[in-house]
């Protein structure tokens, strides 16, 4: 099996999971480090707004955490973040570790309802709200935080009922912070520059950005809100040396006609995630920021962000992989197939502690320790990692499991292919076969049938959609991001089968 990652300074417990040694007991340990070592590097920088150093972030915070205090939150309630990608959403986040609190970032494309659900069911005891000030107070930061502590709710947005609260202890963040340094590998000199243009309520923009560069001193560039060319020029004028985004906002990058103009030679590492890659999306990445390490990352709010890691090394090698395990991350394949094919398990340090007021689904995504993560994968011999679908979002197709996730992954190859969902339509003879939504490329043609006898060769037969259609809207999306397939399923109209 290959090891592509730093397995230094890794020890087993008697529990038999893997974790890193000698680092600190909190988030706020770990923030002091910084300052009391880089106090004048920039910290924050909010593009088109105010930039500060470590030594003022951390005099902020302190100030909100004794706000905080004054308005009677104490150690162990929930304080929420309405706030959008801003400097105050990062003051916000550290303040209320400072006071003791667990932070609830809340998903901003949430509905009403939602938001209302995540405020209540948290219990949370102050709400940062959109155009209002911090709270402040005489600087107050809290002593004896430990590991184990829980520091942040995150809370999942699946594609059906309510979200549930993932609970994040330091020891998961801290876990993840330092997964990210071996993985990619990135120094911890301050010379890090990450440009955050997806949303710090998720794991990826605070757990593997925003958290890594307070870890080395680096600088967070960060987005209020995503424009392509702003995204651009922001690489030029903010000296960014590492990318970290989704698929789709590298597609729009490199095609925009003015893309040449742009100098990113300075970019040393450009990584992706979230979403399934063309293979020839890696290779136009890789020609696009000629002396960038590329990298696909994959993981789940219950994972803190990264549970696999395909280096460099392999990117244009194994483009349908996502790679190795993290260097603390165990993993195995649950009830595999003939295939090899099963449920992913998730062990390691990293993982959250639970659902918060969840006892049933905790129970039934946790078990012995082990991450049930309702993924379907294969591991190979080599350690590589392929995700083939969602456990219940597989098609089958008279007795054969097509995973859709695969198939989508085919179509994307595609030229003319922008993005895809492949999902079961129902059959009388079959049970189900394979129907596949098509959005395409601004300005691009093409026909279904051309587009399935593009797939022959690649998949296996009974893989190819029968069924096509060609969609002008962008995929339903949910505010977590997630393809809403039961809505696309109701309005699909299949029409007369391809083949």
């Amino acid at each position: 099996m290959i090891q592509p990652f730093d397995q230094s300074g890794i020890a087993r417990g008697e529990d038999g999971i893997a974790r890193y040694q000698g680092m600190p007991a909190s988030l706020i340990e770990m923030l002091r480090a910084t300052v009391d070592q880089s106090p004048t590097n920039e910290a924050i920088v909010e593009l088109g707004g105010a930039r500060i150093n470590y030594r003022e972030l951390w005099d902020r915070a302190a100030r909100v955490s004794g706000g905080l205090k004054n308005l009677g939150v104490q150690r162990g309630d929930r304080v929420a973040i309405r706030l959008g990608n801003c400097l105050d959403w990062c003051v916000a986040f550290w303040g209320a570790l400072m006071s003791g609190a667990i932070v609830v970032p809340v998903n901003t494309r949430f509905s009403e309802a939602e938001v209302e659900y995540v405020i209540t069911d948290s219990g949370s005891r102050c709400v940062f709200l959109p155009g209002q000030p911090l709270p402040s107070g005489d600087p107050y930061v809290v002593e004896g935080l430990e590991q184990p502590d829980v520091a942040a709710i995150f809370y999942t947005s699946g594609t059906t009922g309510f979200p549930k609260g993932a609970m994040t202890t330091h020891q998961g963040f801290l876990s993840n912070i330092e997964t990210c340094r071996r993985i990619v590998p990135l120094p911890m000199d301050g010379s890090v520059r990450t440009l955050v243009s997806v949303p710090l309520f998720h794991v990826t923009g605070c757990n593997s950005q925003l958290l890594p560069s307070c870890r080395s001193g680096g600088g967070t560039i960060i987005m209020p809100a995503f424009e392509v060319q702003a995204f651009l020029r922001a690489i030029v004028s903010e000296r960014i040396n590492s990318v970290t985004t989704v698929p789709a906002i590298f597609w729009l990058a490199i095609n925009q006609p003015n893309f040449a103009e742009f100098d990113t030679t300075g970019v040393r590492w450009a990584m992706y995630g979230g979403a399934p890659i063309a293979p020839d999306l890696v290779g136009r990445i890789v020609q696009a920021f000629p002396n960038a390490r590329v990298g696909n990352g994959f993981g789940l709010t219950e994972t803190s962000s990264v549970a696999t890691f395909l280096p460099h090394e392999f990117a244009n090698v194994r483009p349908d992989s996502v790679g190795f395990a993290a260097p603390v991350v165990d993993l195995d394949v649950f009830e595999a197939d003939s295939g090899g094919v099963g449920e992913l398990l998730v062990r390691g340090p990293n993982v959250v502690k639970g659902y918060w007021n969840k006892p049933e689904a905790t129970a039934q995504a946790f078990v012995n320790g082990w991450l049930h993560t309702g993924d379907l994968a294969r591991i190979d011999p080599d350690g590589f990692v392929q995700i083939v679908d969602r456990k219940k979002d597989m098609v089958n197709r008279g007795g054969e499991n097509v995973y859709c996730v695969e198939v989508e992954n085919a179509l994307c190859a595609h030229p003319a292919v922008f993005e895809c969902a492949v999902m079961g339509v129902p059959d009388q003879m079959m049970g189900e076969k394979v129907g596949a939504i098509v959005v395409l490329k601004p300005g691009v043609k093409a026909e279904p049938a051309a587009i399935c006898e593009f797939l022959k060769g690649r998949i296996a037969d009974f893989k190819i959609p029968q069924f096509l259609i060609i969609r002008d809207e962008a995929l339903p999306r949910n505010p977590g991001g997630k393809i809403l397939k039961p809505r696309l399923r109701k309005e699909a109209a299949w029409g007369k089968a391809l083949r």
